[in-house]
């Protein structure tokens, strides 16, 4: 095998080919990137067999031929050769990068070990790039972290009237938000719905954010559930999360007559300076009054903070305790200069139900986005 190809183009793509790669693997065969020479260019690929990714790029190709390398080796020297085309070749079981003055010599790994990567062939539709990387970024950080109960980890996907909607839940809070969904020439997409793994999903939003338009296809075979996305020559595919995901769509309340509106910027930053005498998990206590929002935190003997806020509120005084990060996270979300909060309320009198935010373009003027985010310090599912 040799070709050569501009440095930029190269690093870019054997970038992308390792991202979604776990840091450590038990097959170290699966380290590597795989990459493909023919008389049209090149094709790079990664593959853990859960996660995929492939890229193609133009190149001179010299000698076509198929060769296997450690992926993040490749990914560091890319980043750092010379301003110069990079030449690629091999020998033997040697691979050969040399690029202006800088000279590279790598050790080839086992093509024929190599397992293959997933064809999709499912129903497709189409969304606009922006939108996506947006809603993902708004929804995918209420998808919990923790493995023991797998199907919260990830986003639930849905079609559903010409909309892909986004859910995810840790238990704690859930996050919503729909996107325009073109079906493209599929006549029957209701119903197609994929868990994707959070991280997985978070990165794909990085990746195509800027793409006018993202393919998406949903596909099942020989018992492995997959999704693929596509934009730019660039395809990400992922195993899907098997199992029921719960029905938090429910718990969202169809309108509230109780709610206070209240500047993003600024309760953001009087959240984070209250909340640095609490100690780890500790929430913070929320009083909504006519007169405005009172934050108290009690730390410990040593440190109390408090602080007050303008918020503009509608109908009854309410008294509640969140965990400071859920709430920035939910408020860095919403994306507008103003936030409102709903309050619902439980079968306990004595104790408030979940609190909805949702963005607020003006004090009088609720935003046009469907981002919703619903926030309890209880848990919301038992």
């Amino acid at each position: 095998m040799r070709f050569s190809v501009n440095r930029d183009v190269f690093s870019e793509a054997v970038s992308f080919a390792v991202k979604l790669l776990p840091q450590r693997t038990t097959l170290p065969i699966l380290s590597g990137v795989l990459i493909e020479a023919t008389d049209s260019g090149l094709v790079l690929s990664s593959f853990d067999y859960e996660v995929s990714a492939q890229t193609e790029i133009n190149a001179q190709v010299d000698e076509p031929g198929t060769v296997l390398v450690s992926g993040r080796l490749l990914a560091d020297i890319a980043s750092r050769l010379p301003n110069a085309p990079v030449v690629f070749s091999t020998n033997e079981n040697r691979i050969v990068v040399s690029c202006g003055s800088a000279n590279f010599t790598l050790l080839s790994m086992p093509v024929e070990e190599y397992p293959s990567i997933p064809q999709i062939s499912g129903q497709t539709g189409l969304v606009p790039g922006e939108d996506f990387a947006a809603a993902v970024a708004q929804v995918a950080v209420a998808a919990s972290r923790d493995d023991v109960t797998p199907v919260i980890t990830g986003v639930q996907l849905q079609v559903t009237d010409n909309r892909l909607g986004l859910v995810a839940t840790d238990r704690y809070r859930v996050a919503v938000r729909e996107i325009d969904w073109d079906n493209g020439e599929n006549t029957n997409p209701e119903g197609l719905t994929a868990l994707v793994p959070a991280k997985t999903l978070q990165e794909v939003g990085k990746t195509f954010g800027h793409s006018a338009t993202i393919s998406v296809s949903f596909t099942a075979k020989d018992d492995r559930e997959l999704i693929a996305f596509t934009a730019d020559n660039k395809t990400v595919t992922s195993l899907l999360i098997k199992g029921s995901f719960p029905p938090v769509r429910r718990l969202f309340p169809d309108n509230t007559d109780n709610y206070a509106v209240i500047n993003t910027g600024e309760l953001i930053e009087a959240v984070r300076r209250v909340s640095l005498v609490l100690e780890r998990e500790a929430a913070l206590r929320f009083t909504f009054t006519i007169d405005g929002l009172t934050m108290e935190a009690v730390g410990s003997e040593h440190a109390q903070a408090s602080e007050s806020l303008d918020a503009l509120l509608t109908g009854d005084d309410i008294v509640l305790s969140l965990k400071p990060q859920f709430l920035i996270d939910g408020l860095t979300a919403v994306r507008s200069e103003f936030v409102r909060f709903s309050f619902t309320k439980s079968e306990n009198t004595n104790k408030p139900g979940p609190m909805l935010i949702t963005s607020q373009s003006s004090k009088d003027q609720p935003g046009a986005d469907s981002f919703k985010y619903l926030l309890q310090p209880n848990l919301l599912l038992r």
